[in-house]
C-alpha cells in the first residue's frame, strides 16, 4: 500500500505563498530547507518552494486540487477568505448526503484547494 507522503506546490514566488499558507494552516512550517518549507497537515506534508520554470499564476488550476479536512468547512471557509484566499465556489453539498460539505478556493498563484467534511 502507498502512503501519499506530501503535496509540492512550485511557484516563481514562493515567499507569497509561504506567507498564504501560514495564515491558512495557522501555522509555521514543520521543516525548512534553503528555498523549501514543509507544513504538516494531517499524515503528510503540503511542501512550497520555488520551480525554475514556473512562471506566473496557474492557467490549470483545475487539474490537480488538494483537499484540506475541517468539521467546520462553512467557518474555515469565511476565515481563509478573509485572508486572501479567493472564493471559486462558496459551500455547497457535491450529493444528496447533506453531511458532506465542500468549497473551493484559490491561492495567491492560483492553485485551487478545497475545504471538505470529514470523509467517513
Amino acid at each position: 500500500m502507498l502512503n501519499l507522503n506530501s503535496i509540492l506546490v512550485f511557484s516563481e514566488n514562493p515567499g507569497t505563498l509561504l506567507e498564504f499558507y501560514k495564515k491558512v494552516l495557522q501555522s509555521e512550517p514543520e521543516w525548512s530547507g534553503g528555498n523549501f518549507h514543509g507544513f504538516k497537515a494531517g499524515v503528510g506534508y503540503l511542501i512550497i518552494g520555488p520551480h525554475d520554470k514556473v512562471k506566473g499564476v496557474n492557467t490549470h488550476p483545475e487539474r490537480i486540487i488538494f483537499n484540506f479536512e475541517t468539521n467546520d468547512v462553512e467557518g474555515e471557509f469565511k476565515r481563509i477568505k478573509g485572508v486572501g484566499g479567493k472564493v471559486v465556489k462558496e459551500p455547497y453539498h457535491p450529493t444528496e448526503d447533506e453531511k458532506m460539505l465542500l468549497a473551493t478556493l484559490s491561492d495567491p498563484d492560483g492553485n485551487f484547494f478545497q475545504l471538505t467534511s470529514p470523509m467517513e
